[in-house]
């Protein structure tokens, strides 16, 4: 019987959300590390409706974004991971001020983005725009920035309960978390989740849809983007305006708990970029060993930082 080929305008395969979580086991697998990282899951989900209008809030952001450390390697755009560049504790800037926030020290998609615009993945100045017109109540006088840990018992034990009691302290009413690597994805899930347990509405705006969904959070929404664009495009600020137009959106109207929302805006024409990242079957040996050697390099150095700064 013939068979005929029909042209539906089907979008490509591949053009879906990125797995991370099976991309990533399947990577270190092949750099041939042991048992595989268990990541962090909830059936239940934590949910806190705002209780007042938005208009009438105080809303910060939660980052990974690391402030600049001269001495401490390339951290500028295009810049390779710099794991000097790392912290591991908690910390807080001033709102008011325009602060050098850089995401050199975790896995960000370095094939296809650059960090050449701070905005993508920090969008204080537009947020302070909002409430100088009124679409939020304020900008809380501080802002966060969370460690990247691996460690659920450092994360939920230390980090966690600190960003929640720093955002008690300034009485916050909601947050914008702001994760960029595959990990601060999970560690700002996490931080949603306390958030929420605490009587503050959150909304994680990502690009790793499958870990924040498997972490299970109250409000998400969902940039299909390479990772370190959770913000908007580098260099278009009509793309980061409507991006936290939608997460407030989201903040405001979620009906329950693990809403997503899927930001229609897309990255480029071809889907092609979706790929690369940690994806084994592009990759020759000679590249994956490579590989290897510099993850095992940057694993002693993070070793002695972590030391050298007390973290268990």
């Amino acid at each position: 019987m013939r068979q005929h080929t029909w042209d539906f305008g089907f979008a490509a395969a591949h053009d879906v959300p990125i797995p991370y979580l099976q991309r990533i086991r399947t990577y270190y697998e092949a750099l041939g590390y042991g048992p595989p990282y268990e990541w962090a899951h909830y059936a239940q989900v934590p949910f806190h409706p705002l209780e007042k209008p938005l208009s009438r809030c105080r809303l910060t952001i939660i980052t990974t974004a690391a402030p600049y450390q001269p001495g401490k390697g390339d951290q500028g755009p295009g810049a390779p991971y710099n794991a000097t560049a790392k912290f591991y504790s908690v910390y807080s800037g001033d709102t008011a001020q325009d602060p050098d926030l850089r995401i050199s020290h975790i896995a960000i998609d370095r094939q296809h983005t650059t960090a050449e615009d701070a905005a993508t993945y920090f969008p204080l100045a537009e947020l302070r725009e909002r409430a100088a017109r009124g679409r939020i109540g304020s900008v809380a006088p501080r802002f966060h920035g969370a460690p990247t840990n691996r460690s659920h018992r450092v994360t939920l034990e230390i980090d966690c309960p600190e960003i929640v009691a720093r955002c008690k302290d300034d009485s916050v009413d909601a947050a914008i978390l702001v994760p960029n690597c595959p990990v601060c994805h999970q560690t700002l899930s996490l931080a949603a989740r306390m958030l929420e347990e605490n009587g503050i509405a959150s909304i994680v705006t990502g690009c790793a849809k499958d870990i924040v969904e498997h972490v299970g959070v109250p409000r998400f929404l969902f940039s299909d983007f390479p990772l370190g664009n959770a913000a908007g495009r580098p260099r278009d600020p009509a793309s980061q305006a409507f991006t936290l137009d939608l997460a407030l959106s989201v903040l405001e109207r979620a009906p329950a708990p693990r809403t997503t929302v899927q930001s229609p805006l897309m990255w480029s024409a071809s889907p092609d970029w979706k790929l690369d990242y940690c994806n084994i079957v592009r990759l020759s040996p000679e590249e994956i060993r490579r590989r290897r050697a510099e993850f095992d390099a940057q694993k002693r150095l993070a070793k002695t930082l972590r030391e050298e700064a007390g973290v268990a």
